[in-house]
């Protein structure tokens, strides 16, 4: 891996417990990334940060650092009046100790970045003595509630379910310290905005815990929930050309509609990457891709918003152990998701929303390598290309599409298609409360 996307500032020079740097020493990591060296000086001070930075550039230890030590440096300010103090005043440290009061929240858009930024936890925090719940909803709702009442120090998840548990009593939000929010503008996305504000008003004031926000942009309606919901927040920018797109080799062809899967095969043929990401518009698409491409002698697997927890936890996990070479996938995992080691990204069909391009081809390029992003101007999609290139600020050269790369497909036997009867009878799962998963 490259070291050009990290800075001179080293992790041991700034104000971190010495259980914190063993961990940081462990996974390997010395120097901070452009947003490490920005946002940690200031959060590490107690100072509320709302940060601009693209997904692989760090941004996820950034927070949890920060959260750790203000969680130690809080547990010492409470040993310390333990001591000095002449009666048994803390009361409230006696309540932390039979009642669950999470000292830290860190929230998430989506499972498969709640997972991820769970698992980054439990690597960096291995020497401290804090206690994670991982939360959020499809699945393992007995076993998340049953990690909640192991007396948790840091609750990661994604809103909806953390408020189903909230609200049947499972833990208090009085005792929160930091609060964290990633990807705030996929918040907004995905409607998740009231339920945020519904937690954070639930919790002590602003100004009386440590508040960080991350988002891809630091738009006025992301920038009007940090002022409303955080103490006097500096915001740092970290520009896209600083981190991604000059590691990235962008691309584009021009198929007609026919010509589009022979021309990926024959792409695929001739570059042979070890492990790729295949980007369409719909499922239906997705379910075609993937029958194709098995047929045609490729490892695959299609990713979208209907596929069960446990199922997409599988594949995913069967993608980077290399038992499945190609994630056929909708936007569902444009976001959140850490996949090492994805050498390139194709979209099978333009992104509808500019954004989301640079989303897409950010699942390559990560922590300083570089990738291959190969896009298809096809007749369905093709008005989209403007804008991307407009939000971009660049041109995508448009490759010429040569007789060797039309490669000559199996057509796979159609899928049954699924009648009414099939539906008759299901019912969503449900959890406890009575509302569906």
């Amino acid at each position: 891996m490259k070291n050009t996307h990290l800075t001179q500032t080293r992790f041991c020079n700034l104000e971190l417990s010495d259980s914190i740097l063993r961990g940081l020493k462990d996974a390997g990591f010395n120097h901070c990334t452009p947003i490490q060296h920005k946002a940690l000086p200031l959060s590490l001070r107690g100072k509320d940060v709302a940060g601009q930075a693209q997904t692989g550039t760090g941004k996820t230890a950034a927070f949890l650092l920060a959260t750790f030590q203000h969680l130690l440096n809080d547990e010492d300010e409470l040993d310390s009046n333990e001591i000095d103090a002449e009666e048994p005043v803390p009361k409230a440290v006696a309540r932390l100790k039979h009642n669950i009061n999470p000292s830290a929240i860190i929230l998430a858009p989506t499972r498969e970045l709640a997972i991820q930024i769970h698992k980054d936890a439990l690597q960096l925090g291995k020497h401290l003595n804090l206690k994670l719940a991982l939360i959020y909803g499809g699945t393992d709702y007995q076993k998340q509630l049953d990690s909640l009442k192991a007396n948790v120090d840091i609750i990661i998840g994604t809103p909806g379910r953390i408020i189903d548990f909230y609200r049947q009593n499972t833990f208090s939000l009085d005792n929160v310290k930091v609060t964290v929010m990633d990807e705030a503008d996929r918040m907004f996305d995905l409607g998740f905005i009231k339920d945020i504000r519904y937690l954070l008003r639930r919790m002590p004031p602003p100004d009386q815990r440590l508040n960080m926000l991350f988002s891809a942009t630091l738009s006025y309606k992301v920038t009007e929930l940090a002022y409303e919901h955080m103490n006097n927040p500096v915001l740092i920018r970290i520009e896209t050309e600083e981190v991604t797109s000059k590691a990235i080799q962008q691309s584009a062809f021009c198929p007609s509609n026919e010509q589009k899967i022979p021309l990926l095969i024959g792409i695929l043929n001739q570059h042979k990457p070890q492990r790729s990401i295949i980007f369409v518009n719909t499922k239906r698409c997705a379910e075609q891709l993937d029958d194709t491409l098995n047929a045609n002698g490729y490892k695959t697997a299609a990713l979208s918003g209907d596929v069960p927890q446990d199922k997409r936890q599988r594949l995913l996990a069967d993608f980077q152990e290399n038992k499945i070479t190609l994630l056929i996938a909708t936007d569902v995992a444009a976001r959140g998701l850490h996949i090492a080691d994805v050498s390139h990204v194709f979209n099978y069909d333009l992104p509808q929303d500019a954004e989301d391009y640079v989303h897409r081809i950010g699942r390559t390029a990560r922590f300083g390598t570089s990738g291959i992003a190969i896009s298809f101007i096809c007749e369905q999609y093709a008005y989209s290309m403007p804008d991307i290139e407009d939000y971009i600020d660049q041109k995508i050269p448009v490759l010429t599409i040569t007789e060797d790369l039309l490669a000559e497909i199996i057509i796979p036997a159609k899928r049954p298609e699924r009648t009414k009867s099939d539906y008759q009878g299901k019912r969503p799962a449900q959890n406890k409360t009575g509302r569906p998963r």
